[in-house]
């Protein structure tokens, strides 16, 4: 009864796979010889492989065979998938595998042999041989409805696929690589990576071993076969051919400079051990330029060769080192005489980087000064060029004089401070202009995720966003703007300036001035969206580009305009999670005591000073909560008052009618280190150009008036990350020389 069992496996795998040739291949059956109890035929041609002879052969239970439909085109189960690794089988597919059966087992005909790579089916048995081995189904093919079906595991464990089962949608998987055939019990439908696909029969459990359509796994694992009608045998080539590829670590790759690393990656589905590789093209470093093609092939064990795997690649020509190189419009100079140094440095690509030794504006002790310029180009080149000047015993100016007359705006130079206190002030009015003031600054430092601030406003409103990643994994900002109100709403943006993620609190608050004072000279940040009731929207979408790291930080300002009340959230989320979704259950987040939020209105601060001014030294305070008082406003989460310390998201609009001619205009930090932007009669100008200004005893140059009196605009906001109150500094410059 068990050699029945197994004649059936074997002929009802023949006939199925006989379905998938062609009818041009096939012929007559006239003249066959016939087993006595034959009832699924084989009609085939067979190949130049076959042996030539048609063949017949028999299911002892005397069921119907597959009918054969040759005319299927556009029909097809399953596209065929490439080979792919094997691995081990859960608990979940609970059918046996092949029982193995010892070769000295008496049979009726000697076993032929069969290599690792052929799986050899026997006429009239359920018996399946590979390698040497010969192995017991733990259930026969069977034939319902003229289909015929073989137990899942038994075939696929013989290729060498994966198989698992998933719980929650209730389907056995084969797992070919990167690849996925999925079957569900009682269908005729399964799934060839995600792609559904029909069966010719329907799938089915008995005695706890899942049945499937045959042609469903040989077409769609591309599995190859040959008759041989002599010995009886269907020879299925399971053969998985190793899989050869490789990688180049450099990204760019420069003719005689260049050594390749070349990462190889070879593996075999089968887990056989890869012991052979031929490379073409292959060098390990490239003379001339140009497009070169490397192609890699390796061997496993059982002898078999992979497919070639190529790469192209592009030599480039040889990186040149940059050329170091600057004048200086003199050899000779007095003490305290500017000198101008032109940097005249080329490269063939791009110099990234500038170091300076000995650079000044001017030297005030005699003797030859040596100046040196190193560049670096993108590739990591070098080059120096240095120069010596000579500076004479005279002097043209005290550095505090050539610091006054010349120093350039944006740059910085000592004094001493302490004096500043007892400068006369100069007593400005101002009036404060209606645009809604939102603050998030606190919890600076956000250790969860959730709303770190949450308001409406309708209106001007001017956001200044600044806070730092501490939830100990990556995530994004973003504002959800949501309007409830029962008509259209439409939110324009003016002005805006973002920078980060960064480490450095006072580089993102610094370049988030320049940024936002840039957008009001060109226009670019400006946009118009539109909220339908009740719809809510990502506005300032610059904040969630880019995902912040643990400890990143980032700041923003940007001035709005709505016609509706409009609520705005501040959040930050998970970067993979979806804020409009989340948005509901996110909890208000604690301020953190320390640092500042609130809703401020009026947060445009309007000065006007049309007296004359800068003929004798003055000083004008901002942020010092006397002459220029802290805005008052609530923290809306809390409904408690709220004061803006510093007004930091303020911006002042300061006019000078009345500037005296030869009028140094200064910025002096007085509450600690600063570094931000100004802006002067129309120009974006440092507060100092290469980092921060100290307090109390640094002041960096903003602004010489010339020969004549004339007025003088300044625009400015706090930089967060830095320290308030400040000073604007006037100051009568000293005589100048020839």
């Amino acid at each position: 009864m068990k050699l029945k069992k197994l004649s059936m496996l074997t002929v009802l795998a023949l006939s199925q796979i006989a379905s998938a040739i062609p009818v041009s291949a096939q012929s007559t059956v006239a003249n066959a010889p016939q087993e006595s109890d034959v009832s699924e035929v084989l009609e085939q041609s067979l190949t130049s492989q076959e042996t030539g002879n048609e063949a017949s052969i028999s299911d002892q239970q005397g069921s119907q065979g597959e009918a054969v439909n040759n005319n299927s085109a556009g029909t097809d189960e399953s596209a065929p998938l490439p080979n792919a690794a094997t691995g081990t089988e859960p608990a979940e597919v609970t059918e046996p595998p092949a029982e193995v059966i010892d070769n000295n087992t008496d049979t009726t005909e000697p076993i032929p042999a069969a290599s690792a790579n052929e799986l050899i089916l026997h006429f009239n048995s359920t018996k399946m041989e590979q390698g040497g081995q010969v192995y017991n189904a733990p259930q026969p093919m069977q034939v319902k409805k003229g289909v015929s079906y073989v137990p899942i595991r038994a075939l696929v464990d013989r290729v060498g696929y994966k198989v698992t089962y998933d719980k929650k949608t209730k389907e056995t998987i084969i797992t070919s690589g990167t690849n996925e055939l999925r079957f569900k019990t009682d269908s005729s439908k399964y799934t060839v990576n995600g792609v559904s696909k029909s069966m010719k029969g329907t799938s089915f459990q008995t005695k706890n071993t899942f049945m499937v359509p045959l042609t469903a796994i040989t077409q769609a694992l591309n599995i190859s076969y040959k008759v041989d009608n002599v010995g009886k045998l269907i020879i299925m080539d399971v053969s998985v051919k190793p899989v050869a590829k490789f990688s180049i670590q450099e990204k760019e790759i420069f003719a005689g400079q260049t050594t390749l690393t070349y990462v190889t990656e070879a593996t075999s589905p089968s887990g056989l051990e890869i012991v052979n590789e031929r490379w073409e093209g292959r060098q390990d470093i490239y003379a001339q330029a140009g497009e070169y093609t490397i192609t890699y092939t390796v061997q496993d064990e059982n002898g078999s060769w992979s497919d070639p795997y190529s790469q192209k690649i592009t030599v480039l020509q040889p990186n040149l080192p940059p050329v170091a190189m600057f004048t200086t419009d003199k050899d000779e100079y007095r003490m305290g005489e500017f000198i101008t140094i032109t940097d005249q440095s080329t490269d063939d690509g791009q110099i990234v980087k500038h170091d300076w030794n000995n650079k000044a504006y001017a030297h005030f002790t005699p003797g030859p000064k040596t100046i040196s310029l190193t560049v670096t180009d993108n590739k990591g080149l070098t080059a120096t060029y240095e120069k010596t000047i000579i500076v004479t015993g005279e002097t043209l100016y005290s550095a505090d004089d050539f610091n006054k007359l010349l120093l350039p705006p944006g740059e910085k130079f000592s004094f001493d401070g302490s004096n500043v206190p007892a400068l006369p002030k100069i007593n400005y009015s101002y009036y404060d202009e209606p645009s809604t003031l939102i603050r998030s600054n606190s919890p600076e430092t956000v250790n969860s995720e959730g709303i770190v601030y949450k308001e409406t406003s309708v209106g001007d409103t001017r956001f200044m966003i600044h806070h730092v990643n501490n939830v100990g994994k990556n995530v994004k900002m973003y504002v959800v703007a949501t309007n409830k109100n029962a008509t259209k709403a439409t939110i324009t943006t003016e002005n805006l300036g973002f920078a980060g993620p960064t480490g450095i609190a006072t580089a993102a608050g610094k370049k988030s001035v320049y940024n936002y004072f840039e957008s009001m000279q060109n226009g670019s940040k400006q946009s118009m969206l539109t909220l339908e009731p009740g719809e809510s929207k990502l506005v300032m979408t610059e904040l969630s580009k880019t995902r912040m790291k643990q400890g990143d930080v980032i700041s923003l300002f940007s001035d709005m305009h709505s016609d509706y009340p409009i609520e705005y959230n501040v959040v930050m989320i998970d970067e993979k999670l979806d804020p409009l979704t989340v948005l509901g259950e996110l909890p208000v987040l604690d301020r953190d005591g320390v640092h500042n939020r609130g809703t401020y209105p009026n947060s445009t601060r309007v000065i006007r000073y049309s007296e004359y001014v800068g003929d004798t030294a003055q000083r004008l305070a901002l942020g010092d909560n006397q002459d220029d008082p802290n805005l008052a406003g609530m923290d809306p989460m809390l409904g408690v008052e709220a004061s803006n310390t510093g007004n930091f998201g303020v911006l002042y609009k300061m006019t000078f009618d009345n500037v005296a001619a030869n009028t140094l205009i200064s910025f002096n930090p007085r509450g600690g280190k600063y570094s931000g932007y100004a802006m002067v009669n129309g120009n974006i100008t440092a507060i100092y150009s290469a980092g921060q200004v100290s307090a109390p005893n640094e002041q960096a140059v903003l602004y010489r008036t010339g020969d004549y009196s004339q007025k003088v605009e300044i625009l400015m906001t706090a930089a967060p990350g830095s320290n308030l109150p400040v000073n604007l500094l006037f100051t009568p410059l000293p005589e100048k020389k020839e």
